[in-house]
């Protein structure tokens, strides 16, 4: 993929779309391609296929989804299996008529089964049942997975699969009902904190342990793998260790400055008790993440703050 080549980034408003468009305006790519989905509507065929046919993009970064977190997994099924579905189809198929050299398609962690063996290799893909909470999700995404080898079985293209675990960082969506476990603890210790609250109340037990990247990283390895990675398998993209939800929120609790107690929710879901990603297969062609969740979580917290001062 040389600085010249027409890339295109769809989903490039949201939290992994942007940090591609970051790290690829970082290293000097000069042809990218966007468009909001006020612009071009993915879930449409024909307004794809037309979009495709008239840009011919070389390479495409497709991190168009829709997405959120348990509660908004469990309330809009239909949307989630619907809408990501139709997105992946249009844009593989459309990527295929119009000749794109290259796709990375991201999928995430939760198409793992929900009692996988711990950390999650590659292979345990559709070796078991999925956390029912965002099966929707999953299903569509492994949809997408399917989509990519089976044009590539057929087609002898190259798109390309990778697999991220929990990610968090700027312009990440901290509305509380639709928004991942990182982004709705900072907004939750935030207004306690602003509003003189002597506590927190939070899902769950605080017992599950997820392993989080930082969103500027996982850019660096789409990157990466759109260089230097055809095989048709999977591959995951993670850090390779993982901490509990309670140490998670002692650790935003801080950063935050929030004095007060914190809550236990137990009638609310889990979700998967424990969801750390194998990177050996990833480590192994060379790529590292480079910040920590303690320094991705201060400039998380500080971009939140610029939105809402």
């Amino acid at each position: 993929m040389k600085l010249n080549n027409k890339i295109y980034v769809a989903g490039h408003q949201g939290l992994v779309g942007s940090a591609i468009l970051r790290r690829l305006n970082e290293l000097g790519y000069n042809n990218i391609i966007t468009r909001t989905s006020a612009e071009l509507d993915l879930t449409r065929q024909k307004d794809t296929e037309d979009f495709f046919t008239g840009t011919r993009p070389e390479f495409v970064f497709l991190s168009a989804a829709k997405v959120g977190g348990i509660l908004a997994n469990n309330t809009y099924p239909a949307d989630f299996i619907y809408k990501n579905i139709m997105i992946e189809a249009n844009i593989i198929n459309a990527s295929y008529i119009n000749g794109v050299s290259k796709l990375l398609f991201l999928g995430s962690s939760c198409i793992y089964p929900k009692l996988a063996e711990q950390p999650i290799k590659e292979e345990y893909l559709l070796s078991g049942y999925l956390e029912p909470t965002n099966e929707a999700y999953a299903i569509a995404k492994i949809a997408g997975i399917r989509m990519c080898q089976s044009f590539n079985k057929q087609y002898k293209t190259c798109f390309i699969s990778a697999m991220p675990t929990n990610l968090y960082g700027i312009n990440d969506n901290f509305d509380l009902e639709n928004s991942h476990v990182v982004p709705a603890m900072l907004r939750k210790f935030h207004e306690a904190k602003f509003n003189g609250s002597g506590e927190v109340i939070l899902w769950g037990s605080g017992s599950p342990k997820r392993e989080f990247l930082y969103v500027d990283d996982l850019a660096d390895a789409c990157i990466f793998l759109i260089k230097e990675y055809n095989n048709n398998e999977i591959i995951n993209i993670g850090v390779g260790e993982d901490l509990t939800i309670k140490e998670l929120a002692m650790m935003i609790k801080q950063i935050v400055g929030f004095e007060g107690m914190i809550k236990w929710d137990s009638t609310k879901p889990d979700g998967t008790l424990r969801k750390l990603l194998d990177i050996n297969k990833l480590k192994n062609l060379g790529w590292k993440h480079k910040t920590s969740l303690v320094n991705g979580l201060r400039l998380t917290y500080q971009w939140y703050l610029s939105k809402i001062y």
